[in-house]
Formats: structure tokens, sequence, C-alpha cells
């Protein structure tokens, strides 16, 4: 194995995400020879200030890692900046970086895949994302790992080789993509990936990780996924920034499986593809179930209301 790649964790005012995220971390076998880089964002406001503090004492006692760095922001960033300047700023010095976001839940075998991925794929110059979490999607007829277009954030690793090539640029990103390429970035529209380019362009969003995948897939590179997920995202009760109430994107259950085998033929897995589509198309179908019950408990509360007043 080279040099382990350090890890970057990204936090902000949640203590108690925090320190689920560094507690499984440290569980990790490689933790102990890993290098930790903490970027603590400032608060936005007054309101934030409080928990922003309690976030800061806890990282300041974060023991057990090789070292332990934190970067305190003087002013607010918000997510996307502070990601995109931490993550180019280590993978510069470093080569490689891995990185976490302050609700990410790892397996113990987490940081073993991300850094035997990174040395076994540094060199395939179409591999530029290696991706610790993976849909809880119909595994039937994957291998161990298998390559996707699609770039999945909760939990990931890359190379300087792939990264000099992020740009996060909302206004000419859009006119890149003709209506096939939208389709098939996608999914066979069973997922709406594009629709966050274009919140992004028109200001509703302020993010990073389309900007990423956009730039992976206009490249033509792959995303390396495991058969099983190596993280949980424990972030989707409503206390991040780009989060609401969630159970659905939660629901991957963390593997206890390792070694793996890594897939040699640097290629889309069809039945991969397949599987997500699948798995996309399912969750869109339960949204507009939902959708559409809500519509009708709200046509019926009027209805009762109507007839009581």
């Amino acid at each position: 194995m080279n040099t382990l790649a350090p890890i970057v964790l990204f936090v902000y005012n949640r203590p108690w995400h925090t320190e689920q995220t560094v507690t499984a971390l440290l569980k990790n076998e490689l933790a102990d020879a890993s290098d930790l880089i903490v970027y603590s964002d400032a608060p936005k406001n007054e309101a934030a200030a409080p928990k922003v503090e309690e976030v800061r004492r806890f990282i300041k006692g974060i023991r057990g890692f090789k070292s332990v760095s934190i970067i305190e922001r003087e002013k607010n960033w918000g997510l996307a900046d502070n990601i995109i300047d931490g993550v180019t700023m280590v993978v510069n010095k470093y080569g490689r970086v891995i990185v976490l976001e302050d609700d990410i839940v790892t397996s113990p075998f987490f940081l073993r895949f991300m850094n035997d991925a990174l040395d076994f794929y540094e060199h395939e110059e179409k591999v530029w994302h290696v991706s610790g979490y993976l849909f809880p999607i119909n595994t039937d007829g994957l291998g161990d790992a298998f390559f996707t277009k699609g770039m999945f954030c909760w939990g990931w690793a890359t190379w300087t080789r792939a990264w000099k090539h992020y740009e996060r640029d909302p206004e000419n990103l859009p006119s890149k993509f003709s209506q096939e390429m939208i389709r098939d970035f996608n999914y066979e529209n069973t997922n709406k990936f594009f629709d966050q380019v274009l919140a992004n362009k028109n200001g509703r969003l302020h993010t990073w990780a389309i900007f990423w995948y956009a730039v992976i897939y206009l490249n033509k590179a792959l995303c390396l996924c495991p058969r099983d997920s190596f993280v949980k995202n424990i972030g989707h009760d409503g206390s991040g920034i780009h989060c609401g109430r969630s159970r659905i994107m939660s629901d991957a259950e963390l593997t206890s499986y390792y070694p793996l085998h890594f897939a040699e033929v640097i290629e889309e897995s069809l039945v991969g593809r397949a599987a997500l589509k699948k798995y996309f198309s399912s969750k869109a179908s339960l949204s507009y179930r939902i959708t559409l019950l809500a519509i009708e408990m709200l046509r019926k509360i009027t209805y009762f209301f109507r007839l009581t007043t």
C-alpha cells in the first residue's frame, strides 16, 4: 500500500452528528495511521454560533489519528465553497484525498477500501472518483465493486490528476449538454440530477457535488462504487444545509465484508446502471404517490372545514 490518503472532514454546527462521524471513523483499522484534517466553517449568523463553538470544542479533543489538523474559518464560507477550497488545498498537497462531511457514519473497513482503491486505480486515467456509498439497489449480478457514470458524494476519494479538472460553472455548464446527454446524465430521466445544475444557474441552489458529477461525465470518466455500502448518511433529519427530513436516502446498511475484488475492466457496469435506474424509478414513483396522497388529504381537510364553518 502506498502512503495513506489524508482524511478531510468538513464540519459546521452539528455536534452530535460530528461526534458520530468521528467515533465511527476511529473504529477503522487504518485510523491511527491516517492524518485527519478538519475544516470548521464559521457561523453564518448569531443563532448558529453556539453550536459552531460546541463542534469546535469537540474537534479540538479528537485523538487516535496519526495527526489532527484543524482549520477554523474566520468567516462563513458556506458548505460548497468550504469543500471546494479544502479538497483543492489538500489534494494538491498530498496527491490524493478521502472526503467526509459531518453526517457520514463509516464501516470499520471504509478507510481500507478507500486506500486500496486509490492504490489500485492510481494510474487508470479513466477512473476519477471512488465512492464509499451505494444506494440500496438490487446487487444481483454485480461484483464486489463496479463502475458508474454517476458520482455519489457520501464518503469519497479522488486524485489530483482528476480533481484538477473540477470547475463550478453554473452559467456555462448547461450549454455543454445536449438533450440526449441530459437524459443519459439523469439515468434515462429516472432521476433529476440535471435539475440541480439549472437550480444552481438560477440561484436557487449553491452546491458543489453536481458539478463534480458533470465534470466527470463530460470527460467520459468513471466512478467506482462498492456493491455494499461502506457509509451511511445520518443527516437526513432536517439538521443539514441541503438535506431535509428523509429516511429513503439513508437506508443503506453498512457492510461488514472485506477484502473484496476490484473491477479490472474499466467500463460502466450495465447491470449496475440498470439497478440504479430501477431504484431511482421506484423512489420517484414513491415520491409521486406521496404527493398525490398529500393533495388528496388536503382536499378532504378543506372540504371538512367548509362543511363545519
